[in-house]
């Protein structure tokens, strides 16, 4: 019984009562399941190296390696800090969750987690607070290793934190999203990360992350700027970029905040209206 079916046959007046209770209850256990979601992959060495050390791996081979610039007054250990924190949302909400909801589907955990009094929506609070709690991690991590090593710069406006604060928003509820309906679109776990991880590089190549997206041809252009990542990397860079590198951004479009928003806000439609309809607890059923 759903809980809206549960409170249709509540009295009236007590219906809504019921339905706070009820989304206190699933708020508890969820901020529980995040615990637990951590630790879990704590315990896990290989879903703790792609997952949150893997972007630091990255980061710390690419600016050993390239030390020039790639615009006066921002060296490309600075350009790629931005695409690399940019990185980390994908990582913590697209590949974490693309990955690891297929193998919990496939060795039973979400079909007896479906079956205990746990709402369902305490398993998605837990994963989405999971998914924070790394993308903190990884970004925390970055802006150290970048302001270290790398010549950084915080930014130093409030408009500035205020931009990182809604595209890092926007960017986690939309990877996440897509992270959870490209789950339910995978049909064996065995063959989620052999699907998922190629995604992930092509689509750092050809946004902008390993390499300056103005350098890249035209066609590669036009393929990224569908996907959220591309999004992702444009508006990192406007945070943690000087200004007047907007100048260098294809086109001359400068950081096109508004276009960031609606793609992002698009992709995490999708992504909700994929997963609401393809989320399994389950392979009994399958097609």
């Amino acid at each position: 019984m759903s809980l809206s079916t549960a409170a249709a046959l509540i009295p009236e007046g007590q219906g809504h009562s019921f339905e706070a209770r009820a989304w206190r209850r699933a708020l508890r256990i969820g901020g529980l399941r995040i615990a637990i979601e951590l630790k879990e992959l704590v315990r896990n060495p290989m879903a703790l190296m792609f997952t949150v050390l893997f972007p630091l791996i990255l980061f710390i081979i690419f600016v050993s390696v390239f030390t020039g610039h790639v615009a006066p007054g921002v060296n490309f250990s600075q350009y790629f800090a931005a695409g690399m924190i940019a990185s980390g949302a994908f990582y913590a909400g697209f590949q974490n969750l693309a990955i690891a909801v297929p193998i919990e589907r496939d060795n039973r955990t979400l079909k007896r987690l479906r079956g205990t009094p746990m709402p369902p929506a305490a398993y998605f609070i837990g994963k989405t607070g999971a998914v924070i709690a790394v993308y903190v991690v990884q970004v925390a991590l970055l802006i150290g290793l970048g302001s270290l090593f790398g010549d950084l710069q915080l930014p130093g406006t409030a408009g500035r934190w205020l931009t990182f604060a809604w595209v890092s928003v926007l960017g986690l509820t939309a990877t996440s999203l897509c992270g959870l309906a490209v789950s339910g679109l995978i049909r064996r776990s065995e063959g989620a990360a052999a699907i998922v991880s190629p995604v992930v590089v092509v689509l750092q190549f050809i946004s902008g992350v390993f390499f300056q997206y103005g350098s890249l041809p035209g066609w590669m252009h036009d393929i990224a700027s569908v996907f959220p990542l591309r999004w992702l990397a444009l508006g990192m860079r406007s945070v943690f970029l000087p200004a007047r590198f907007a100048a260098f951004e294809p086109g001359g479009h400068g950081w096109q905040h508004g276009v960031t928003a609606l793609v992002l806000a698009a992709w995490a439609v999708i992504g909700f209206a994929v997963a609401a309809r393809r989320f399994r607890w389950s392979n009994e059923h399958r097609g």
